[in-house]
């Protein structure tokens, strides 16, 4: 594969950003106590912030140093942003112009249609992005100085590197538990819960919304917009009931809460496996059948081109099409008033099936490897994958080799679909011919 192939600009950026981290996080000016930061907890948290997944192996809150906490928000700003975008960003700003290689690069992150409107997305994607996390940032400052009595400048620190966190779907928390402290507080449960949702939606649907509102919505929607907006919607209405009833009576979760409480913190935790690692209850003491229904939602993620992890609704979306196409008897999908092209059912069934042989693969090594059980180890590894961050508390005690599973599956989760479903259309070829037809059995 040649150098120029966006996709490996694309890893190739992301890894080199990586590393970078890593080496600052390794300073001992980036640590609370002055030294310096193994290779291997530096590399896991730069992974983990540049991935926007959130699984640490050192408290955040106790261990990194200002700086330490600068570098992390950077990372995530960056990762969640997307590297591509964000180096067409500051060409846009100091040059007017963006060079082909780099357009197409940005045109695999951000999904944009066309090359045509690279500068467009990109522009938009950084005024999405600042906008949010203005907006919440200002949110929580208040409540945080306010209501519950922290200094203004620590009301800002705070505010802005959560509001980053949100929106780009981290779930890095400068609290030892996460936002356990906050679970009986609306005004900082809701607000992040929307600004990980609206960072989960992806860019393209928020430049088509962009679009529309400036032509007056005299253009149907696409069907990436239709799919990714209504299982959206549908993800989060399941997500949040299951996870409610489930830990209802629950004694160590929702079950200590009055019954708004439960809503409350049954919503929140329906949203966060969009895929933010932010918590308001202790994971580890949730049912497994709470964690069965949290991993089936990570694995699914958010919308593509966004801040958020996972396979993508869209693509469990197709998959789902495909087989009901398949259970009636039709040769051919159509999805909501249009028919579905074979490459995307391709790329779709590709993405799912070697998603889950990644995360099954993991899974078993860390199962041979460690004592933990299977819930708490599957819930790990699609925590990884799915760049979520959600962990039931193990993340700290595995053993390197885990750590560094751990950390490939994290990079794997934030890139692996966007390069192959990328190689995959790239590199799609007619056959010159095609050999004898024979049926085997199936089933």
């Amino acid at each position: 594969m040649r150098l120029q192939h966006p996709s490996v600009i694309v890893v190739g950026s992301f890894a080199a950003v990586v590393l970078a981290g890593t080496a600052m996080l390794m300073t001992p000016w980036a640590s609370r106590d002055g030294s310096a930061t193994g290779l291997e907890n530096a590399l896991f948290t730069a992974t983990s912030a540049v991935c926007v997944t959130g699984l640490i192996v050192l408290d955040t809150a106790s261990y990194w140093s200002g700086l330490g906490i600068v570098i992390i928000g950077a990372l995530i700003q960056v990762g969640g942003f997307g590297i591509m975008a964000l180096v067409s960003v500051v060409v846009l700003l100091l040059a007017h112009r963006v060079g082909l290689r780099m357009q197409l690069s940005a045109q695999m992150e951000t999904k944009a249609l066309t090359i045509g409107e690279v500068r467009r997305v990109v522009q938009g994607v950084f005024l999405v992005s600042v906008s949010v996390e203005a907006v919440l940032a200002l949110v929580l400052v208040l409540r945080l100085a306010l209501h519950h009595g922290y200094s203004w400048p620590r009301a800002l620190e705070y505010g802005v590197f959560h509001a980053i966190s949100a929106f780009n779907n981290a779930g890095f928390a400068l609290y030892t538990d996460s936002l356990v402290g906050f679970d009986t507080d609306p005004w900082i449960l809701v607000p992040i819960a929307l600004a990980v949702i609206a960072g989960g939606l992806g860019f393209p649907v928020w430049f088509e919304l962009w679009r529309h509102a400036r032509r007056s919505g005299r253009r149907g929607w696409s069907l990436h917009f239709k799919i990714t907006t209504a299982m959206t919607a549908l993800l989060l209405v399941v997500g949040t009931a299951l996870i409610t009833v489930l830990e209802w009576r629950n004694p160590a979760t929702l079950g200590a809460y009055d019954d708004a409480d439960k809503l409350l913190n049954g919503f929140f935790h329906g949203v966060m496996p969009r895929t933010a690692g932010f918590n308001s209850l202790d994971v580890g003491e949730m049912r497994p059948s709470t964690l069965l229904a949290t991993d089936v939602l990570m694995f699914i993620g958010g919308g593509s081109a966004g801040t958020a992890g996972g396979i993508k609704v869209t693509t469990f979306a197709l998959v789902g099409f495909v087989l009901w196409s398949i259970v009636r008897g039709e040769s051919s999908v159509h999805v909501m008033g249009r028919r579905l092209e074979t490459g995307a059912q391709q790329q779709a069934l590709a993405v799912a099936l070697l998603s889950i042989g990644a995360v099954i693969g993991c899974t078993l090594v860390l199962l041979s490897t460690t004592r933990f059980s299977l819930d708490q180890v599957l819930f790990e590894t699609v925590s990884a994958f799915g760049t979520v961050g959600l962990s039931t508390g193990i993340t700290a005690e595995l053993p390197p080799l885990g750590h560094l599973l751990i950390t490939l599956l994290m990079f794997v989760g934030r890139l692996g679909p966007i390069t192959l479903a990328t190689a995959l259309a790239l590199r799609t070829t007619g056959r010159r011919f095609e050999l004898p037809e024979e049926r085997p059995i199936v089933g």
